[in-house]
């Protein structure tokens, strides 16, 4: 009998837990050992507590406490963590919102149960979200893929997944400071599939992702999976090259106009061609001293201020 974990993320979300959790063990069979492991990443209500009087009402529900705030991307590292000190067969990432809906969990486990190591879901349509969510997806994605080449990353992708004892422990040897997991599952490779679905509201709260925090999730996922920086630099010495094109040619017209060479400015061509070097050269050097700096540091990707799971 196989142990399968669902990874569940939180962060203010005392109203959706216990929905969340009804719905879940619905789709509990007797052919697997489930467990839950809620991640309360530095939630400031009561989303703690509902945790731990669920863990007390139901020994499969486990959670892990931040000691504060560090992101999804910290919890859900975490509780791969988690699911291997409990010794699982297979974790399942999913949002505690409903998104991510439980009915797929046997489907999940069917594509398991034919040799697939990583499957992912991905929404067949976004019907219902909202026009602004809808067109920065899209964009993502579309650039995402262009810059990384990586063309398995379409649209609707989600973080609902599962991985099997093999990814789970690929994923925890990347120590990267910053981390895009969408990016890492297509990373490590294995024999991987997708399940489609069809775009599901959140059943209660409100999300606590906004424009900003987005944006800045889609730099890391760019910075840390493409070659997004090669590109700038070749864009800043095309523009330098067209202006220092431009410049000369002016400078040859004037020649030919006037019939001398003597008002032709051979420092402003130099000039032209330092700015294009240190340009290109101190870019170089802030975004290694950039990598070098988060890299070095070493620092915890998360903190774990208390779990039931430390007594396993």
């Amino acid at each position: 009998m196989q142990n399968i974990s669902l990874i569940v993320p939180c962060y203010n979300e005392h109203e959706t837990i216990e929905i969340f959790y009804n719905e879940a063990i619905k789709y509990f069979d007797e052919e697997h050992n489930f467990n839950i492991i809620f991640v309360n990443d530095g939630s400031k209500d009561n989303s703690l507590d509902i945790m731990k009087e669920l863990a007390k009402k139901d020994k499969r529900v486990k959670y892990v406490g931040f000691s504060r705030n560090f992101g999804k991307e910290s919890a859900m590292y975490a509780g791969l963590e988690a699911a291997k000190t409990l010794n699982s067969d297979a974790a399942i990432i999913m949002d505690v919102d409903l998104q991510d809906p439980p009915y797929l969990l046997p489907e999940f486990l069917k594509k398991h149960d034919e040799g697939y190591n990583l499957i992912y879901a991905r929404q067949r349509n976004r019907k219902g979200a909202k026009l602004f969510s809808k067109i920065c997806s899209l964009t993502f994605y579309k650039i995402y893929s262009h810059l990384t080449g990586d063309k398995q990353m379409s649209g609707g992708a989600r973080d609902y997944c599962l991985l099997d004892r093999k990814v789970i422990d690929a994923f925890l040897n990347i120590k990267d400071a910053k981390r895009f997991t969408k990016g890492i599952y297509h990373y490590v490779g294995f024999k991987t599939t997708t399940i489609k679905f069809d775009y599901e509201k959140r059943v209660a709260g409100t999300t606590k992702w906004n424009f900003r925090k987005l944006l800045k999730y889609a730099f890391v996922g760019i910075d840390e999976f493409s070659r997004f920086y090669l590109y700038i630099p070749k864009i800043i010495g095309f523009i330098w090259t067209i202006i220092c094109a431009l410049d000369l040619a002016y400078q040859i017209k004037r020649c030919v106009e006037i019939k001398t060479i003597n008002v032709f400015s051979w420092n402003a061509l130099r000039i032209d061609f330092v700015v294009i070097s240190l340009s290109i050269i101190s870019f170089y050097i802030m975004k290694l001293l950039y990598d070098v700096r988060d890299q070095s540091r070493q620092r915890a990707i998360y903190i774990c201020e208390e779990s039931n799971i430390e007594s396993e």
